[in-house]
């Protein structure tokens, strides 16, 4: 049944994708009775997991590898779902590969490349550096979404393809934003790491922002997330530390809405109102950000369209009809209830 995907097995059965992609390939680090209530799923609605390319002659496979980073993080699913339904349509099918947080996403693709006859791979999230002889060891075209152009040194552009909005630039747009309501201090929720990233760009937009309005950094209202994991509960505990630090804040800015969400609860048990007390503002435009109490000023990325451009890019790759190419989707600041004028 075409129309049933991998994210609507996971939705039906109340797990994640990944947990899904671990119980079609059989592995072993998976709860027995969660893995048979998968198969049954799988049974009862006819779906075929194209993502189980053993299935597939070595010869004559037309695979399409996902690596996912960041499984915990919802912003992903609909693009997962996306790049299904566009690879389906292609009569390829998909290898979905979930990415550990240690892991090189680079390395597991020279692995899987390795197993699997591939014609192609996406990554969604990872790192935004990489090394380049890595890359150029990967015999067949690679996208990178949600990253930018420059993803490693000694490298050319032509070798890869990336889909992204620009980080930087969009988190800049939101502290600037909070910063015009007369916000100065301003807490970030981010991750505590030096290594090159996706959060790494957004932390860079927010000390790019308060440096042009003169405003000095506190570094106490930098606050990294434990494990660099983005979950309510992270969102939730980040956000109590923060409040029990007794540091002055005004807003806080989350790298990624379901951060916000959780804040948003931490904030309403400490009896700290939003907007009233404390503006909040996320990042990435989440469904959930439209349905939280109160609704998120978020900046939007444009999960759908990346992720459809980035397969339509590929496949035009691997068709000859497209050289790499370089794609910068814009942000959209969305206004919601959730920040307001001091």
């Amino acid at each position: 049944m075409s129309e049933i995907t991998i994210v609507e097995i996971a939705k039906r059965c109340g797990v994640g994708v990944s947990t899904v992609s671990r119980a079609i390939n059989n592995h072993s680090d998976i709860n027995p009775e969660t893995k048979k209530r998968i198969m049954d799923v799988i049974k009862e609605t006819g779906y075929i997991p194209n993502n189980s390319a053993r299935n597939l002659k070595r010869t004559d496979a037309k695979c399409i590898a996902v690596l996912v980073k960041g499984i915990t993080n919802s912003f992903f699913a609909p693009m997962i779902e996306v790049v299904e339904q566009e690879v389906e349509e292609r009569k390829y099918a998909l290898v979905m590969r979930h990415v550990e947080a240690y892991e090189d996403e680079v390395d597991v693709a020279l692995e899987l490349e390795k197993e699997k006859r591939l014609r192609g791979i996406i990554f969604l999230g990872g790192s935004a550096r990489h090394s380049a002889d890595k890359i150029k060891q990967l015999r067949v075209p690679v996208v990178f979404t949600t990253i930018g152009s420059d993803i490693a040194d000694d490298l050319s552009r032509n070798e890869y393809s990336t889909v992204s909005i620009d980080d930087a630039k969009e988190s800049f747009k939101m502290v600037e934003h909070l910063i015009s309501l007369g916000h100065k201090d301003i807490a970030i929720m981010t991750e505590g790491s030096d290594t090159p990233s996706i959060v790494r760009l957004r932390l860079t937009g927010y000390l790019e922002a308060l440096k042009k309005h003169g405003i000095k950094v506190n570094e106490k209202l930098i606050r990294p997330v434990d494990k660099k994991i983005y979950t309510l509960q992270n969102g939730y505990d980040t956000t109590r530390a923060l409040i029990e630090s007794g540091e002055k804040f005004t807003a806080l800015y989350c790298i990624s809405d379901v951060l916000a969400v959780g804040a948003l609860r931490a904030f309403a048990d400490a009896g700290i109102r939003v907007p009233e007390d404390v503006s909040v503002a996320g990042y990435d435009g989440q469904e959930l950000s439209r349905y939280s109490v109160p609704r998120l000023t978020t900046i939007k990325q444009p999960a759908d369209e990346i992720a459809k451009e980035a397969t339509k890019l590929l496949f035009n790759i691997i068709d000859k009809v497209s050289d790499h190419r370089h794609i910068v989707f814009p942000g959209e600041l969305i206004q919601g209830e959730s920040a307001k004028k001091i």
